[in-house]
C-alpha cells in the first residue's frame, strides 16, 4: 500500500513540476528531433534543435503560440535530403509545414492525417515517391496543398474532394496516374494543377479514361472583342460560333466610336461588353467580374471610395453583392492591339503566386476600355499608412508587430523570387506596398503589376518604376531590375519601420538633414545618436538588440552594390536568427579592406560615412 501511495505522490510531483504543456512541448520536441536524426544536414541548418531543451520553440526555423505549441515549421529551400517521419502526426497545432525546396526521398507519411489544423502543406521541389496519403482527406482547415515536382504515383485520392476549404492546389509534375475528379473542391482548379502527368485522364485532363466515352474538349477562352482588324478577329469568330459573331459585330462599331471619342475626351466613362454578361464566369480559380457588378460594388468608382493612388492606377472599396468587402484597383491604361489575351495571360500568371504573406488576386475586369483587377480588402490598410497616417485615437505599431511584419514581408519576397515560374521581380517595394490584414500580418501588394504594364516590352530593360527613396542606384541609372533591386527596397522599408520616417521627405531639410532616409540614417550612425533612429511612437518601448539586428540587416540590403546584397532567402534566414552575425562580420570585414585602401582617411570615428556612401565598420551591437 505505501508503494502505491508513493508512487501517485511521483506522479503528482512529476505533473507539478512538469505541468502538461511541458509534456506535450516534450512530445513535439521529440518528434521533431526525430525528423533531424533522419535528415542529412550539409548546412547545419538545424543545428540549434537541441534534445536537452525542454522548449522546442527556442529552435531556429520553429514557430509556436502563446502556449508552447508548434504551429510551424519552416524548412524550405535548407538543403536537406532524407525521409521524413510519422513522428511529425504529433504535432497537433502545427499549421504550417513547409519543406519545399529539398532533396527529401522516401513516401510522405500517412501520418500526417492527423494534423487537423493544417493549414499550408508545402512538400513541392522535393523527389517523394510512392502515393498521396489518403488520409490527407481528414485535413478539413487545408488551404495549400502544394506537392508539385515530385516523383508520386499512384491515383488522386478521392478524400481530398472533400477539403472544402482547399484553395491552392498544385499537383503537377509528377507520375500520378487513372481520373483526375472533377467534382467537390476539384471543381475549382484548371488543367495547370495537374500538368505534365501522363497518365491522368479525364475531362479537366482532356484526356478520355479507358473504357469511357469521348469527350469534346472545352472550348477555348474567347477573349474580348478588340479593336483590329476582322481577318485578324475571323478565328475567334469561327470557334465562338455565330451567335458570338453577330454579337462582336452588333458592338464592335459602337465600341470603336466610343475607344475615338474617349481618346479625344479622356474623362470618367465606361463600357461593358457582351463577353461580360456572366459575371460568374471563373478562369481556373481567378473569377472575371463584370464592369456592372465593380460599378455597382464601388458606388460608380466614387472618388469617397478611394482607398489609395499609386504609379498603376487608384484603388477603391468597394462592396461585392453578397457583402464581401474588396479593393478594385483601376489600372492606368496602355492598351495595345490585341493585348487582351497577354493581359489575361499575364492575370492568371499572377494569380499563381499564392502564399499567406502575398495580396491573393480574386478576380479582374477586361474590357475595351477598362481592366481592373480585384483584390481582398485589408482592414488594417498599409504599413506607410499605419506609421505616418494613423487617428490619434488608434495606437502606433508596438514593435513586436513591426517585427512580425519585417519578416513576413521577407517571406512573401523570397517566395516571389524563388518560388514563382518564372519569378516575378516587384519593382516598387516600400511601406506603402505592404498591406495588414485583420491580425497586422503583412502582406506584400501590388507584385507583377509591373510586368502586367510593361506587357508589350520583350526586354527587362524598361522605363523606371519606383518611388524616390527607394529605388536601387543601379536601376535608376541603367534601367534594368533584378530580384537585388526589391532587396534594396525592401531594406528602405525597415528603416521606414524602424524610423517611422519616409524614405523622401524634404522636411527634413528643416534641420539641415538628408531628404534620403538611407543617408539620415548613416548620418545618425556617424554620430553614435542610435536612439535617435527609432520611431518616437515606440516611447522606448523596444528591444535595442532586435533594433541593432533590424539595421544591420538593413544596411547588408542597401550596399551600393546589386553583387553584394543577400538573396531575400537569406534575409528570411537572418530575421529567424541564422547567419545574421556572420553576413555582419563579413561586412565590417570587408569595409576595413576598403578604409585601408582609401587614400586619405579622415579621422578615427567608427561610425563615418565617406562619399563613396559607404559606412566604416561599426558595431551596433557586435557579432552573436
Amino acid at each position: 500500500m505505501e508503494k502505491w501511495v508513493l508512487a501517485l505522490f511521483l506522479v503528482w510531483l512529476i505533473l507539478l513540476v512538469h505541468p502538461l504543456s511541458k509534456i506535450a512541448a516534450n512530445t513535439e520536441g521529440d518528434a521533431l528531433h526525430n525528423l533531424r536524426s533522419n535528415l542529412l544536414d550539409p548546412n547545419n541548418v538545424l543545428q540549434s534543435w537541441d534534445p536537452t531543451l525542454v522548449n522546442p520553440c527556442t529552435w531556429f526555423h520553429v514557430t509556436c503560440n502563446n502556449e508552447n505549441s508548434v504551429i510551424r515549421v519552416d524548412l524550405g529551400n535548407a538543403a536537406l535530403s532524407g525521409e521524413l517521419v510519422p513522428d511529425l502526426g504529433q504535432l497537433k497545432n502545427l499549421q504550417y509545414l513547409e519543406l519545399y525546396s529539398n532533396n527529401i526521398t522516401g513516401q510522405i507519411p500517412s501520418a500526417l492525417g492527423n494534423l487537423t489544423s493544417l493549414v499550408s502543406l508545402d512538400l513541392y521541389l522535393n523527389s517523394f515517391t510512392g502515393p498521396i496519403p489518403d488520409s490527407l482527406g481528414k485535413l478539413m482547415k487545408l488551404r495549400f496543398l502544394r506537392l508539385n515536382n515530385n516523383s508520386l504515383s499512384g491515383p488522386i485520392p478521392l478524400s481530398l474532394i472533400n477539403i472544402t476549404a482547399l484553395q491552392v492546389l498544385d499537383l503537377s509534375n509528377n507520375r500520378l496516374s487513372g481520373p483526375v475528379p472533377d467534382n467537390g473542391s476539384f471543381s475549382l482548379f484548371t488543367p495547370i494543377s495537374f500538368a505534365n502527368n501522363i497518365d491522368l485522364c479525364g475531362p479537366v485532363t482532356g484526356k478520355p479514361c479507358p473504357g469511357s466515352p469521348p469527350f469534346a474538349p472545352p472550348p477555348p477562352f474567347v477573349p474580348t472583342a478588340t479593336v483590329s482588324s476582322p481577318g485578324k478577329n475571323s478565328p475567334t469568330a469561327a470557334i465562338a460560333g455565330g451567335v458570338a459573331a453577330g454579337a462582336a459585330l452588333l458592338f464592335a462599331a459602337p465600341a470603336v466610336g466610343f475607344a475615338y471619342w474617349r481618346r479625344r475626351k479622356p474623362q470618367e466613362f465606361f463600357f461593358d461588353v457582351p463577353a461580360e454578361e456572366d459575371p460568374e464566369v471563373h478562369l481556373g480559380q481567378l473569377k472575371r467580374f463584370s464592369l456592372r457588378e465593380l460599378q455597382v460594388a464601388t458606388d460608380t468608382f466614387s472618388n469617397k471610395n478611394i482607398l489609395g493612388r499609386g504609379g498603376f492606377g487608384k484603388v477603391y472599396k468597394g462592396r461585392l453583392a453578397d457583402g464581401t468587402l474588396v479593393a478594385v484597383k483601376r489600372l492606368k491604361e496602355e492598351r495595345t492591339p490585341g493585348g487582351e489575351l497577354q493581359f489575361q495571360t499575364e492575370v492568371e500568371m499572377i494569380s499563381m503566386a499564392v502564399h499567406r504573406n502575398l495580396l491573393r488576386l480574386r478576380g479582374f475586369c477586361m474590357t475595351p476600355t477598362e481592366r481592373l483587377l480585384v483584390y481582398p480588402y485589408m482592414a488594417n490598410g498599409s504599413v506607410a499608412s499605419c506609421l505616418r497616417e494613423r487617428p490619434p485615437s488608434e495606437p502606433p505599431l508596438d514593435w513586436s508587430t513591426r517585427k512580425r511584419i519585417a519578416i513576413g514581408s521577407a517571406r512573401g519576397l523570397s517566395y516571389l523570387h524563388d518560388h514563382c515560374d518564372p519569378k516575378i521581380i516587384h519593382r516598387d517595394v516600400k511601406a506603402a506596398n505592404i498591406l495588414l490584414d485583420e491580425e497586422f500580418e503583412a502582406v506584400v501588394g501590388d507584385f507583377g503589376l509591373a510586368k502586367l504594364m510593361d506587357y508589350k516590352d520583350t526586354h527587362v530593360t524598361t522605363a523606371v518604376r519606383g518611388t524616390i527613396g527607394h529605388i536601387a542606384p543601379e536601376y535608376l541609372s541603367t534601367g534594368k531590375s533584378s530580384e537585388k533591386t526589391d532587396v534594396f527596397g525592401y531594406g528602405i522599408m525597415l528603416l521606414e519601420l524602424i524610423t517611422g520616417q519616409r524614405a523622401f521627405d524634404l522636411a527634413r531639410l528643416a534641420n539641415d538633414d538628408d531628404v534620403m532616409l538611407l543617408d539620415w540614417v548613416k548620418g545618425l550612425l556617424k554620430e553614435k545618436k542610435l536612439d535617435m533612429l527609432v520611431d518616437p511612437d515606440l516611447q522606448n518601448n523596444y528591444v535595442e538588440t532586435e533594433v541593432e539586428q533590424l539595421i544591420q540587416v538593413a544596411l547588408l540590403c542597401t550596399q551600393g552594390s546589386p553583387m553584394d546584397r543577400p538573396k531575400m532567402s537569406e534575409v528570411v534566414r537572418m530575421l529567424e536568427g541564422d547567419g545574421l552575425a556572420e553576413k555582419w562580420d563579413e561586412w565590417q570585414k570587408a569595409e576595413v579592406i576598403n578604409h585601408d585602401l582609401e587614400l586619405a582617411p579622415p579621422g578615427n570615428s567608427d561610425w563615418i560615412v565617406h562619399s563613396t556612401d559607404k559606412l566604416h565598420p561599426f558595431e551596433l551591437s557586435g557579432p552573436r
